[in-house]
């Protein structure tokens, strides 16, 4: 990746935790700046200060709710804008794990739908329509955003959840094909079960009630339980996906666009 990111800026909206940091840190470490956009600022202000510290480049944070409003979602573009002096490239990895989207269909309220609605797609509509201004005028930049693998495939548990990330993966076609023009790529990744912090929780509390390895546990129910037919026969890790999201911000990219990147170990073919 090297040049193709060095001395570039760039925004990850959920940069705070999981996915967003990998992303943020595989950016990093190849010499951009970088804005942490996250709701808790304490934990944005310690994954910049780590960031810095291991890579010396420039790692600003951002307090915001992506899924608040459209004012809500310029502020903290613009804010990030001013403290990088430009952009030149936004990722959002936010509303991956809604408890309410993963419910049996006969027990969503309309409660339920609005708040997924508002989280899982508006929080990626938001802050992409508030960065476009910046990347439009400059002439360039690149967009990535997170839907998952189940929107191939939605699971009975799962259904409102899949229907809003479906819906986050044709917003992003669209705003490749309204704004390639401009010079601006959107990309979507589609993740599998990616082990983040909650994931690799599950690990220990699956080895101890099952008495299996700590090292198999979560391996075990994803296949045996969940019943997940993964190729690779594991989870995949936040590096993993944090490296790719970095690829489509980079200019080794650069003719890459519209694309719909599935990054699940093989799930459910």
């Amino acid at each position: 990746m090297g040049a193709s990111v060095e001395g570039r800026s760039y925004l990850l909206v959920g940069g705070t935790s999981g996915m967003g940091l990998a992303a943020a840190e595989a950016l990093s470490a190849q010499g951009a700046n970088v804005a942490l956009v996250g709701r808790s600022r304490e934990r944005a202000e310690a994954a910049a200060d780590a960031l810095r510290a291991k890579h010396g480049v420039k790692a600003v944070t951002v307090q915001g709710d992506a899924a608040a409003s459209q004012a809500e979602a310029n502020r903290f573009v613009g804010e990030a804008v001013a403290a990088l002096g430009r952009v030149d490239g936004m990722a959002v990895t936010t509303g991956t794990d809604i408890e309410h989207s993963r419910k049996p269909l006969d027990t969503m309220t309309d409660g339920d739908w609005a708040a997924d609605f508002e989280d899982l797609l508006m929080g990626t509509v938001r802050p992409c329509m508030a960065v476009i201004p910046y990347l439009v005028e400059q002439g360039s930049g690149a967009i990535v955003t997170t839907a998952a693998y189940s929107v191939h495939a939605p699971d009975r548990s799962a259904v409102p959840y899949s229907t809003f990330k479906a819906a986050v993966a044709l917003f992003t076609k669209g705003l490749a094909r309204t704004y390639g023009s401009h010079g601006v790529q959107a990309n979507c990744v589609c993740p599998g079960a990616v082990e983040t912090d909650k994931l690799h929780q599950l690990r220990s509390h699956f080895a101890k009630e099952k008495g299996v390895p700590f090292e198999e546990a979560l391996e075990r129910v994803m296949i045996e339980d969940w019943e997940l037919v993964i190729a690779m026969r594991r989870p995949g890790q936040p590096a993993e996906v944090g490296e790719l999201i970095a690829f489509l911000l980079s200019q080794r990219s650069g003719y890459l666009t519209g694309a719909l990147i599935n990054i699940d170990g093989g799930t459910n073919f």
